[in-house]
């Protein structure tokens, strides 16, 4: 029995060395940590509110700079169609068998190239470029394929035409080119293979 006595005397001394038994603390010590505390939480809202404000500034200028850049996106993707008009304008009247005897159509077809070239040139200086196409690799990101023409003299998927052209604003697409591109030419055995 006296082993017993001994060995929970051994425990609870053994507890409050482990600090198992609560302290008593009193009020004024309650309060402090208290205040600790609540000063850590403000301290803690303080730097979130502070990186919140920072990631909304950052957000604010990167939205102002987009719209800077590509607010007038709309715009320029309209006037694309003033530039074609133009082109096609241009092609229709020197085919045109009536007017080719017109001694003024030199002047006339001059008069439509300054246009042109002072339209290129307000495009350029707003950034907006054309996309280099023929010759090119095909690239679904800059062009769209509207034909596959045979062609053994070029690669596979090269561009050998372009139907209309394509532009860039900026970094950005604002029109892709609509191109033709190569393909080999089907040998008559492919052929009668594929029939099968």
């Amino acid at each position: 029995m006296a082993d017993n006595i001994k060995k929970q005397t051994d425990k609870e001394v053994s507890r409050e060395e482990k600090n198992d038994i609560p302290k008593v603390t009193t009020e004024k010590e309650t309060n402090e940590k208290s205040a600790e505390d609540k000063l850590k939480e403000t301290e803690d809202k303080l730097l979130r509110s502070l990186a919140e404000i920072e990631n909304q500034r950052r957000r604010f200028e990167k939205e102002i700079k987009d719209a800077f850049e590509f607010g007038s996106f709309n715009f320029a993707k309209e006037s694309l169609a003033i530039l074609d008009n133009l082109q096609r304008a241009k092609i229709a009247i020197k085919n045109d068998k009536v007017l080719k005897d017109n001694k003024d159509l030199e002047k006339f077809l001059e008069n439509i190239t300054i246009i042109e070239k002072d339209l290129i040139s307000i495009f350029e200086k707003n950034n907006i470029k054309k996309i280099l196409a023929e010759g090119k690799k095909f690239d679904p990101n800059l062009h769209q394929a509207m034909i596959e023409i045979e062609n053994e003299e070029k690669d596979p998927g090269t561009i050998i035409q372009e139907i209309q052209s394509g532009y860039m604003l900026g970094e950005r697409l604002l029109r892709p080119a609509l191109v033709g591109v190569a393909k080999r030419k089907k040998s008559k055995n492919h052929e009668k293979n594929e029939k099968k």
